[in-house]
């Protein structure tokens, strides 16, 4: 089922495009200028009434209130994407984990880890569905489909990095 509304809040990240099943359950989370982001709001109806919760719990987590999110997600993706969009949950607030370690959690041979790669950067909730906490297996912050200073601040918002 496609989202039918949308609303966007205005955040230290820029201004959020949020979009909503007719369940209200969450579909997509787009930051400005975002590689693959939601852009097509056309047969989409503007109300921000679904996201009251999507919008209080963005605003503490980046004011660094609250740790994690407890939002009805929708997403539509391959089987493969969404056991890897699955495994990101699992990754906590304040750690990061590689791309190898999430091809691993999901049972997927070390030479999936660019299919991983693919799969994390179609993620379409970014900040809620926390691929920024995925980095190098050297440690490098590689890409983020919002922007790799947006993937420091949160990084550092969580104290993953040092300010």
């Amino acid at each position: 089922m496609e989202a039918t509304c949308w609303t966007d809040i205005d955040t230290p990240l820029g201004r959020l495009l949020l979009t909503a099943d007719p369940d209200g359950a969450l579909t997509s989370l787009s930051v400005p200028g975002q590689k693959g982001g939601r852009t097509d709001l056309d047969g989409l109806r503007h109300d921000p009434g679904p996201f009251r919760a999507a919008e209080e719990q963005l605003t503490a987590y980046l004011a660094g209130e609250l740790k994690e999110f407890h939002l009805p997600l929708h997403t539509h993706g391959t089987e493969f994407r969404e056991r890897v969009w699955a495994a990101l949950d699992s990754v906590p607030y304040g750690g990061t984990t590689t791309y190898g370690e999430i091809a691993a959690r999901i049972g997927a041979p070390r030479a999936a880890v660019r299919a991983v790669g693919g799969a994390i950067g179609a993620n379409p909730l970014l900040i809620v569905r926390p691929c920024h906490r995925v980095i190098g297996a050297d440690g490098s912050l590689t890409g983020y489909a919002g922007g790799l200073e947006r993937k420091v601040w949160l990084l550092t918002l969580e104290g993953a990095l040092s300010a």
